[in-house]
């Protein structure tokens, strides 16, 4: 009597089994065509880097748009090819570049595809007088100073004296010659304005 249950227990268990199986399989099987899938014009890239010095960093950490002609902007390399390479081969694809120009010598670089949502989410936007303005991937513990580094640093024009900060309706001034002001933390959706001097160069 006890055979038969133990049997059945098991009958019963083996189906349960063979569907984590299979469910197991169909995520490997997603994630795997996910990362060896190609990237396309005009498609949205996240783009992160360990192993280079950590100013560097922030300029390289960002979001990029992959242009008609299929290649996206690194800080100094210039054009990348990535339409037609998966991520990997993009990111194996800059780091050799940046390794050939003789800027790094062992920079990890990782691509990642984000969906709208998760772009909605983590972005910020810095715009006046900057080098690179626009919209920039948000990461932990990302500073004033470094946000504003990411769009390349002020221009020649630029008042880092009179930094605007937009946040939630509100708006905060910070002078980035003081250091208590460029390690004010920035979080996701806020809008970083840096103006242009006035006559008298402030």
């Amino acid at each position: 009597m006890q055979r038969r249950k133990t049997s059945t227990r098991l009958a019963r268990f083996k189906p349960r089994k063979s569907m984590k199986k299979l469910l197991l399989s169909i995520l490997g099987l997603i994630l795997l065509n996910s990362a060896s899938a190609q990237i396309s014009v005009n498609q949205t890239l996240q783009i992160a880097v360990q192993g280079v010095p950590p100013a560097e960093q922030s300029r390289l950490n960002s979001t990029y748009q992959v242009s008609k002609d299929g290649t996206i902007r690194m800080w100094i390399i210039g054009a990348v090819r990535a339409a037609g390479r998966t991520q990997d081969q993009l990111a194996q694809g800059i780091a050799t570049a940046y390794k050939s120009a003789g800027i790094y010598t062992n920079p990890n670089f990782t691509v990642i595809v984000p969906t709208d949502l998760q772009l909605a989410a983590k972005m910020y936007t810095v715009g006046g007088q900057v080098k690179v303005a626009g919209q920039k991937a948000w990461s932990n513990n990302l500073t004033l100073y470094a946000a504003i580094q990411a769009a390349g640093g002020e221009t020649p024009f630029g008042a880092i004296t009179r930094v605007k900060l937009f946040r939630s309706g509100k708006v905060f001034n910070y002078n980035l010659k003081e250091d208590q002001a460029k390690t004010i933390q920035v979080l996701p959706e806020d809008l970083i304005e840096v103006p242009q001097k006035t006559w008298t160069g402030n």
